[in-house]
Formats: C-alpha cells, structure tokens, sequence
C-alpha cells in the first residue's frame, strides 16, 4: 500500500535545532548504534523524523525503515513521510513479499507483520541503513533489531522508561538526546496550558499487577462505584460543561459504567474500547470530530495515534503508576489551536500528586540511565494520602465569603477535647457545627442552605478521614459511614438552627456557637 498524498510541514526552530543534533550525533558512527530521541507528545515528533528520513536519504543514499506498532500510526506516517517528498510503502499484513530491487526509498512496518515475514525469510532487509522506531518505550521492537546489525537505529519517543522494567533502554539505547521541554513548548506558543483539578481520591483498595500498574479488575471495582461516578459526573458538570471531553478509565466496565451515566444526565457521549469493530469506530471518531460538546469514554485505544486537537478537556477517571500513561493520556488534550491557549485536566487518580504536573521539569537522563530507582521513588498511595491537604476551590470559597474564617484544625481540636475529658466525637459535631453556620451566614433559605452543604463534600471527606487517622484504628467502611453520617446530620442541622439565626441575627449566631 503506497501513501499518495501527504502535506509538507514547515519546520519549526527547535524541531530543526534536533534534527541537527541529531545528524551530528550519528555522523561517523559504526553500523548498530543505538541513538535515543525525546520530545513530548505534541512536540511533532513524525514531523521530526519524517524530515531525518528525507534528509538521511539524501546524504547517505541509504533506505530507511520506519516501525510502529499500530496500524494507524503507519497510516499516519506514510502520509507524512510522502508530505516530505519521501518514496514509501506501508508493509502490513497484506504485503506477502518484497521484491529486492523494488522501487520505494522507505518502508512503513507493523512490528509483528515485519516481523514474522522476515522471521519466515521472505524478506531481506540488509539495504537498510536507518531504521526509525516510533514510540520507542515499547519492547516489541527489540526483537526486530537482531535483522538489522547493520543499520542504525533511531528511537523516538515521548517518555525514554521502557514499559518493562526488565529490559531498561540504556541495555538498548547507546545515547540520549533530549528535546524540547513541555514548559517551553508552552512558554513558546506551541503547545496548550493544561490547568489541573486535582480531587482527593482513596485508592488503598486498588491492586498493583505484574506489570507494575494498577490491576484492571481492582480499578474496575472502585471507579464503578456510585460515588466515583457521582463524583466525575459532578467534576465534569463543574469544571467542563458544554466542552469536548476525552475520559480515559481503566477497564472497559467503568468505560461503560461512565457511559450510562452520562447518558441519564441527557449529555453527549459515547463509548470506545479496543473491542470497537473498525466502521463503528470511525463513525464514533467522526462524531467526536464534528461534535463541539463532544464527550468520548474510551479505554487503551487514545493513548497513541489520535491527534483531535479541539479536545478541551482530559479526564483521567483512573490512576496509573506509569509515567508514559500519563503523560500519553493528558497530551491528548495539548495541541495548540489559535483560540485554544488553555484545556483542563481533571483527575481523579492521584496522578499528579504521583508523578508532578504535566508541565513539571523532569530529567530524563536520569530516567534513562536509572529508572529502576526512579521507579522505586514513586510516591505510595499511603504517602500521597498521608500529605494530602483539602484546599477550598477560589471559586466555591467565594460562596463562603460571608465567613471569616472557614479553617478547621482536626488535630488541635482533638487534642483540645481530650484535655478537657470530652468524647472524640465531639470534634466531629463541632465541624459539624461550623459547617451549618457557613451554609446558613451565605445564602437566604434551607434549601439555598443545603444546596451550598453538597458542595462540601471534599472538605468533609477530608475532615472525616483527618479525624479516623486521630482515632488511630478504623475500618474503611467505618469512614465511609462516618461521611455520610456527617451530611446527613449537616442537613439536619442547618434546618434547626435556620430559624433562630434568622431571628437573632449575629447575636443569635454567637449564643449558638456556644451551645
């Protein structure tokens, strides 16, 4: 299959300033050296190494190889490569054999259809002087680079950590070169600001698996809950509203879980997982394309190969301990548009309290060079909710702005009631007592009042689980009672004192303080 149209893309200064560094990097080195290339996802890495395929032809008048490991990305890159004025074909499943003299400059190859053609000797492949690795973390390649000990090899990824810790990059790779960085490419005009929404989410009943990352099955259990739909139903609705939308789950039950639930809400969504039949996915890709308020749920089918560059918000519905997840899933969300500066990432897995702010320096020498350490540091699920400080959103304090002070220390409070002989729970039914005043002092009717008490819910969550941590040992379904037990008796309060607030004035309200 031979691409036949493909546009040319203008270089920018730093993708050229690689290129080049990269040119010089490979000059005079021997056959089967190993080069490794970073730039972050949306850093226009098929651009990047489409012009190194034109320009190594040129100099070195050897063919290239380019491989991928998704159909898709081939696709995507041929057209590219033929953009580039780059003489190609795409080997898939399709293509039996390969005449020796044939008449193409650059081949476009899935891993495992390559793979067993030469593997069955049907190819032969010893022309190649460049062989180009897009996506380079994954392992699959590696097999690959034994028919071509007389090539150079290019990797090119976003994330320079193998997704097998067993088989680190450096046992592959001989250099690293390192591109741009996101804050730059931000800072730059080249990339979009993410602005990231962080929500407290207790992920001790998640498994972690061979692989390293949270299990399917432990994930699907937790995100499937009414509360954790409750809660991306809310965050969505508060922070995204009317914007096209890309949720990423773990598993395939939460994806449809999510589904149904926004789906009931009346809101345009639709579902995509790897099971997907080919025309149906397309048609669910051009919906999304062509829909302004678009929300798509998909499960491990977005994280490579899609560029939607209207995408406006990223919701990571999950948590991963995979560094390249991550950064995979928000740089959905990144692509630069004339009236798109800004989207918004809202998470719900802990991520950034894991791995840092998308736009975070990281150093990815280190990374490549030690990742089993780096690896190592990253932060327990037990560190993250052990430092894990509630912060009143600007614009939710801003309904509160009748009230002084809306701090509450659990640990002194306790502290104090166990001087002064009282029961624990009597910290809870001060909380409690402030909250009810907060509600009651900003609006003007019970219901206004309780309305305003369902947007505490962080705060309350973050009290209750301050004061089961005081009380040393609790059972998890003991502060899940302990939560609802709170709203129940918030909504309880604020009907009992409504009146006499009301009737005594700020008078009324200090007496009551005092009860």
């Amino acid at each position: 299959m031979r691409a036949d149209e493909g546009e040319r893309k203008e270089l920018y200064n730093y993708q050229q300033k690689d290129i080049d560094a990269i040119f010089a990097k490979l000059e005079g080195k021997p056959d089967n050296y190993h080069l490794l290339y970073q730039l972050p996802t949306g850093g226009g890495k098929t651009v990047i190494f489409s012009e190194i395929a034109r320009r190594y032809l040129q100099d070195y008048k050897r063919k290239v190889l380019v491989l991928t490991h998704r159909i898709e990305l081939s696709k995507q890159t041929s057209q590219m490569l033929t953009g580039f004025g780059v003489k190609n074909t795409i080997i898939d499943s399709g293509v039996k054999e390969l005449p020796y003299d044939n008449d193409f400059d650059c081949y476009v190859a899935m891993v495992e259809t390559l793979n067993n053609r030469l593997k069955d000797k049907k190819f032969k492949m010893d022309y190649i002087g460049l062989v180009i690795v897009d996506e380079a973390h994954y392992n699959s390649f590696r097999k690959l680079f034994a028919y071509f000990k007389n090539s150079l090899i290019l990797g090119v990824t976003a994330t320079p950590l193998s997704s097998n810790i067993e088989l680190p990059m450096h046992e592959t790779y001989d250099d690293l070169i390192v591109g741009e960085p996101i804050r730059a490419l931000i800072d730059k005009g080249y990339l979009s600001e993410a602005v990231m929404y962080g929500y407290d989410v207790e992920l001790t009943s998640l498994k972690i698996g061979i692989n390293g990352d949270y299990t399917v099955g432990s994930s699907d259990e937790l995100y499937s809950r009414l509360a954790m739909q409750d809660l991306l139903l809310q965050s969505y609705l508060q922070r995204s509203s009317g914007k096209k939308t890309l949720i990423f789950n773990n598993g395939i039950n939460t994806s449809l879980y999510v589904y149904e639930t926004f789906r009931a809400a009346g809101l345009p969504v639709k579902h995509l997982d790897n099971r997907t039949p080919e025309m149906e996915r397309r048609k669910i890709l051009s919906w999304f394309r062509k829909t302004p308020d678009a929300i798509l749920t998909s499960v491990s089918i977005l994280t490579t190969g899609f560029d939607e560059p209207t995408v406006e918000t990223i919701i990571l519905n999950r948590a991963t301990r995979s560094l390249t997840l991550y950064f995979q899933m928000i740089g959905r969300g990144s692509r630069r548009l004339p009236e798109k500066k800004t989207f918004e990432v809202i998470d719900l897995g802990n991520n950034a309290r894991r791995f840092g702010l998308w736009s975070d320096p990281i150093d990815w020498h280190y990374i490549f060079k030690n990742p089993e350490q780096f690896l190592e540091n990253i932060r327990t699920d037990a560190e993250i909710e052990s430092q894990y400080t509630y912060t009143m959103p600007d614009e939710l304090r801003e309904k509160f702005s009748k009230t002084a002070d809306i701090s509450f220390d659990m640990e002194e409070e306790f502290r104090l009631m166990a001087e002064q002989k009282q029961k624990p729970k009597m910290v809870i039914e001060k909380s409690i007592r402030q909250h009810a005043f907060m509600c009651i002092e900003n609006t003007e009717s019970i219901p206004e009042a309780r309305k305003l008490a369902r947007e505490l819910d962080g705060d309350i969550e973050f009290r209750v689980k301050e004061y089961a941590k005081l009380l040393s040992k609790t059972t998890k379904n003991y502060r899940e009672w302990l939560i609802e037990d709170y709203k129940n008796r918030l909504s309880t309060l604020i009907g009992r004192i409504f009146y006499k607030y009301q009737e005594d004035g700020e008078d009324g309200i200090i007496e009551l303080k005092k009860l």
